[in-house]
C-alpha cells in the first residue's frame, strides 16, 4: 500500500493492517466538515488531527466513487433529525469495508456524530459463528427470513431479500424446478442499509408474491442450484421498481448483486439476494463461499419454519372445520359448548356436535379418541364425520353407537409408533322438549351431570357400555326428565380427572360448582360453560370438552347455541 496524502499535502504513516477491528468516533458540521479527530481515529486511519480538522470528510476519507452523494444524502437525514447508516469501502479506506452510523447532536451548527467501525472483511469462522447463531430462533417463517437479512446487513452486504417457492408454501409440492418454466416465489423478508424497516416494507414488500422469468438471475439460480454473479440490475426488477414511486432510485444505488440457492434437503426452498452500492466492493468468489456457508444455515432453518408453519396451518385448518361452529338449534333448546386442547396442541382426540331432528329435537355428541394430538385427531376425525352422517339419519341412540363400534372395530391407526384398532369412548343424548325428556346412551364415557333448579346436581345413571372399537355393540339407553331450566353437562374426562385429583373429586366438584357458577351468571348457559370450564381446568393433564344444554321456558323465547374458543 502507498502511503496516504493528506490534504494539506503531508505524508500520513501507514494505517493499520486490514485484520485490524477498530471503533472511532468523530464529529462533523453540517457540511461534512471534520469538527473533532479524536486519538482512536488517528489510530485507526493513521490521519493526524490538525491535518484532518476543516476537511470535508469526502477529502479526507471517503474519495471513492458515489462517496460524496451517499454522504449528502445521510447528512440530509441527520439535519432532519434521523439517524442514519452507511457500509462503505474504497478511496482512502482503502480494501477494508466500514459500518458508519450518522446520529445527529444538539447545536446551532447541525453536527452530526460519525461512529465508525471495521466491518469487513472480517475472520470468516469468527463472522459466520455469530451470524449463524442468531438465525432459527424461532419457527415462524417470517421472523426467521428477517433474521437472515438482517445478519447480511450491514456485516456482508448493503441489501438482502429473502424469497421461497411459492409452490412449497401453499402446496408443499417438492418436484425439481425445471428449465423453460418461469417460477413463482414469495419474499418473506428484506433489509436495505440506510433505511428503516418499514421504509424498506413500502419498497420491498414481504408477502409480495412474484413470477420470475426465464433467465433471470433469482430464476437461474433456483433452477441450477448455483450461485449467480451479476454486476446490473436485471430487467425483471427494474420493472418491478418502476410501479413504486421511490423504488427506482433506490434500485439504481446498486451495482453488484449475489444470488444464492437456499437447498435443504435436496430441494431448493427458495433463494437469497445480496446486493452491494457502488461504494462497496463489488462480489467476488471470496464473497461466494462466505454467502454459501451462510445460506446453507439459512435454507435448513427457513424450511424448518416452513414445515411447522404447513402443520400449524394444517391443524388450524382441521380444528376450523372440524369443531361446531354456530349449528342450527331447535328454538326450544340452548346449547353452549368449550373445547380447550392441552398444552401446545391445536386439535387433539375430543369431539362434540350437535345436530338438529325432526320434531324440534336435537342431539348432541361428545366423545374422546384415545391419545394427544394428530394421532388422536386423526381417529376423532373419521368418529365425528361418521356420528354427525348416522345421527342425521335419526337412528335410535344406541344404533349410532352400535355402527360407530363397528366402524371403529374396523380402523387402524398409528399411535406411539405401532399399529393397533384404535377406541374411544362417546356419550350422545338426544333432547326432546316438548316431552321435557332427554335420552342417552354412552360407550365407555364419563356420565352426564344433570342440575335441576334448586336441587342438588347429580351424575345421571347410565348404563356404561364398552368404548368403540371393541366390537361389542351392546348400548342402552336411558331417559331422564329435563323440566324447563334443568341444565344438563356432557364433558370429557379432561375436565375432572388428573393425576392429583380422582375421578369421583372431580365429579363432586363439577356438581358444585354448575350450581354455583348458574347464580352467578344469572341463568345465562353461555357464561356458566366458560365459568365451569375455568374453575375446573387448572389442572391441565387432557383435552377438556364441555357441552350444556337446556330446554326453555316459554318466559326465554329463541335462541342459538354459543360457542367459546
Amino acid at each position: 500500500m502507498q502511503p496516504q496524502i493528506a490534504p494539506s499535502g503531508q505524508q500520513l504513516p501507514r494505517r493499520h493492517e486490514p485484520d485490524l477491528v477498530g471503533l472511532a468516533a468523530f464529529t462533523l458540521d453540517g457540511a461534512g466538515r471534520v469538527v473533532s479527530w479524536p486519538v482512536t481515529a488517528t489510530h485507526l486511519f493513521g490521519c493526524q488531527a490538525e491535518a484532518v480538522i476543516g476537511q470535508h470528510v469526502c477529502d479526507v476519507l471517503m474519495t471513492g466513487p458515489a462517496h460524496r452523494a451517499l454522504v449528502d444524502h445521510v447528512l440530509a437525514q441527520v439535519a432532519a433529525g434521523s439517524v442514519g447508516t452507511t457500509t462503505v469501502a474504497g478511496g482512502l479506506l482503502g480494501e477494508g469495508r466500514f459500518a458508519l452510523r450518522w446520529e445527529p447532536m444538539a447545536g446551532p451548527d447541525g453536527i452530526a456524530l460519525l461512529i465508525l467501525r471495521r466491518a469487513w472483511p472480517q475472520s470468516a469462522p469468527g463472522w459466520l459463528t455469530a451470524a449463524t447463531a442468531r438465525i432459527g430462533r424461532s419457527l415462524d417463517l417470517s421472523q426467521t427470513a428477517a433474521e437472515v437479512a438482517e445478519v447480511a446487513v450491514t456485516d456482508f452486504a448493503d441489501a438482502a431479500a429473502i424469497y421461497a417457492a411459492e409452490r412449497l408454501l401453499a402446496a408443499d409440492d417438492r418436484a425439481s424446478l425445471s428449465v423453460g418454466h418461469g417460477i413463482t416465489v414469495r419474499r418473506l423478508a428484506a433489509r436495505l442499509a440506510g433505511h428503516a424497516e418499514s421504509a424498506t416494507s413500502g419498497v420491498l414488500p414481504p408477502g409480495e408474491v412474484l413470477f420470475l422469468t426465464e433467465g433471470t438471475p433469482r430464476a437461474q439460480a433456483m433452477v441450477t442450484g448455483k450461485p449467480v454473479l451479476v454486476g446490473h440490475v436485471d430487467d425483471q426488477i427494474t420493472g418491478h421498481a418502476a410501479a413504486r414511486p421511490d423504488e427506482p432510485e433506490i434500485v439504481a444505488g446498486y451495482r453488484s448483486f449475489l444470488v444464492m440457492p437456499l437447498t435443504a434437503r435436496g430441494v431448493t426452498v427458495g433463494c437469497a439476494v445480496f446486493g452491494r452500492t457502488a461504494g462497496s466492493p463489488a462480489f467476488d468468489t471470496g464473497d461466494v463461499v462466505l454467502a454459501g456457508e451462510l445460506a446453507s444455515r439459512a435454507a435448513v432453518c427457513i424450511d424448518n419454519a416452513r414445515l411447522y408453519d404447513r402443520e400449524r396451518r394444517t391443524a388450524l385448518a382441521l380444528q376450523r372445520g372440524l369443531l361446531p361452529s354456530q349449528p342450527s338449534i331447535p328454538p326450544g333448546i340452548e346449547v353452549a359448548h368449550l373445547y380447550l386442547p392441552v398444552g401446545d396442541n391445536v386439535i387433539g382426540g375430543d369431539w362434540h356436535d350437535i345436530i338438529p331432528l325432526p320434531g324440534g329435537r336435537a342431539a348432541l355428541i361428545v366423545g374422546d379418541a384415545m391419545g394427544h394430538g394428530p394421532e388422536a385427531a386423526t381417529v376423532m376425525v373419521q368418529l365425528r364425520t361418521a356420528a354427525h352422517t348416522l345421527a342425521g339419519l335419526d337412528l335410535p341412540p344406541q344404533q349410532v353407537l352400535g355402527r360407530l363400534d363397528e366402524m371403529a372395530a374396523g380402523m387402524e391407526a398409528t399411535l406411539a409408533g405401532m399399529t393397533a384398532a384404535p377406541f374411544a369412548t362417546c356419550v350422545y343424548a338426544v333432547i326432546n322438549p316438548s316431552a321435557g325428556t332427554a335420552d342417552i346412551t354412552r360407550a365407555g364415557h364419563l356420565p352426564p351431570v344433570l342440575a335441576r333448579p334448586g336441587e342438588q346436581a347429580q351424575v345421571l345413571d347410565v348404563p356404561p357400555g364398552l368404548p368403540l372399537g371393541l366390537a361389542d355393540g351392546s348400548f342402552q339407553v336411558a331417559q331422564f326428565a329435563l323440566p324447563p331450566g334443568a341444565i344438563l353437562a356432557l364433558f370429557t374426562d379432561g375436565l375432572v380427572e388428573s393425576r392429583t385429583r380422582p375421578i369421583d373429586d372431580g365429579l363432586a366438584a363439577l356438581q358444585e360448582t354448575i350450581a354455583a357458577v348458574m347464580a352467578r351468571s344469572q341463568g345465562t348457559i353461555d357464561s356458566a360453560c366458560k365459568a365451569t370450564a375455568q374453575a375446573l381446568s387448572g389442572h391441565g393433564e387432557d383435552d377438556i370438552t364441555l357441552m350444556l344444554a337446556r330446554i326453555r321456558s316459554l318466559q326465554r323465547g329463541y335462541g342459538t347455541a354459543r360457542a367459546h374458543p
